[in-house]
């Protein structure tokens, strides 16, 4: 089955095409940028060939889908050699409310459903939405299927899904904790039981997804039970430009002070605060630790208050769990910056997890233990891909019909 998995934006579109054989291959992948803007850019990466780059006006998604298609099955740069080998479309869909405790076939009344989420996740839902319509249109009949940033997360419980709002504010507005990143943190963690050779389902993870966006997640025998990030994605950790947790009596009380307006705060705690707003110098995790060594103060502050975060989610989170099997780092950060790693986890020896600054050092977008052999607790590096899950997904739930 050929999977073309597909991540709209308000302006852009990420996409990847896999062949979803006894291994899953992947066949190409790309970008499409300034979308509904004059001058659109396509960059079309086939494996094994080289890259393609096309500028043209791309008023809108079914235009971006079809530049991609026409990419796709390209005599030079193509990859397929007819539309027709595209078995199903799997679709990022940022939000999925209580509609959707897994992925799910596209019906109508699964668009229905997508379209009321549009009101939580109105920056991102409506974009979901517009990638599946063009689809329809470019393609009718193909299958398509949409995976949930939210899913993985309804297994929270109540205790920890709800507020302290007044209860109508759950009823009739659904205010409640949804979480996000839940594709990646179902992905890491089912992959690093299968290097370790764990059975997931007695085994209790802390799942930390670092980078731009950051979150952490408890998993105690392969569900979520709690997880940082909210209502919407600025809840919880320090991240590259949102507060992360905040006295919501400051927020009023900085607004009021300095005459903001909804937007205007709202811009305030999701583009101008976190590691940018700490340091005044940048969100990139390299920047401040590039700063930080020539000693600047405030890149030395942003960088400890991340890494404190961090550590007081994971364990805020084994107590949650009563205990702790392994500490996951994935994301960019998690992934890629053994810096970071070991100002979260050389502390964690009180979890019964022995960190190994060794193997740590320098390790960027691999897959390995970096807990000492005989550590009672395991700390991993585990490489996301939320373009497989939902490509797997798609196989799964299409192969199911």
């Amino acid at each position: 089955m050929n999977v073309l998995v597909l991540n709209c934006g308000s302006s852009s579109l990420k996409y990847q095409i896999l062949n979803m054989g006894e291994e899953a291959t992947l066949l190409a992948s790309g970008l499409v940028e300034r979308i509904g803007l004059e001058n659109g850019v396509l960059t079309h990466k086939p494996e094994g060939k080289d890259k393609f780059k096309t500028i043209q006006d791309i008023p809108n998604h079914s235009v971006g889908i079809n530049l991609v298609l026409a990419a796709l099955v390209n005599a030079d740069h193509g990859v397929i050699s007819d539309i027709k080998e595209i078995n199903a479309a799997g679709h990022r869909v940022a939000h999925g409310g209580e509609y959707f405790q897994d992925s799910a076939f596209v019906t109508e009344e699964a668009k229905a459903n997508i379209k009321a989420c549009c009101e939580l996740a109105p920056l991102h839902n409506p974009a979901n939405l517009e990638g599946i319509l063009a689809i329809e249109k470019l393609l009718p009949g193909l299958p398509q299927v949409a995976v949930f940033d939210t899913s993985f997360h309804q297994t929270l419980p109540k205790e920890a899904f709800m507020y302290g709002l007044p209860y109508d504010c759950y009823e009739t507005l659904k205010v409640r904790k949804y979480g996000f990143h839940g594709t990646s943190h179902k992905f890491v963690a089912n992959k690093a039981c299968e290097i370790l050779g764990w059975n997931i389902e007695d085994k209790k993870i802390v799942s930390c997804h670092l980078g731009n966006g950051a979150s952490v997640c408890a998993i105690d025998g392969g569900k979520s039970i709690e997880t940082s990030m909210g209502f919407t994605p600025n809840e919880g950790l320090l991240m590259g430009t949102r507060t992360g947790n905040l006295d919501l009596g400051a927020l009023l009380y900085i607004a009021e002070k300095k005459d903001l307006s909804i937007q205007e705060t709202n811009n305030l705690i999701n583009k101008e605060s976190g590691l940018a707003g700490i340091s005044g110098i940048s969100s990139d995790m390299r920047d401040l630790e590039d700063a930080a060594a020539e000693g600047n103060e405030r890149a030395q502050l942003a960088l400890d208050m991340f890494a404190y975060r961090v550590k007081r989610f994971v364990g805020s989170y084994t107590a949650s769990m009563g205990g702790v099997d392994l500490v996951i780092f994935t994301g960019g950060i998690g992934e890629n910056d053994s810096v970071s790693r070991e100002k979260i986890a050389k502390d964690f020896g009180y979890l019964g997890l022995d960190f190994d600054k060794d193997v740590n050092a320098g390790l960027r977008g691999k897959d390995m233990v970096i807990s000492k052999e005989g550590s009672k607790v395991k700390a991993m590096v585990v490489t996301t891909n939320e373009e497989l899950v939902i490509a797997s997904d798609t196989q799964r739930i299409v192969g199911a019909l």
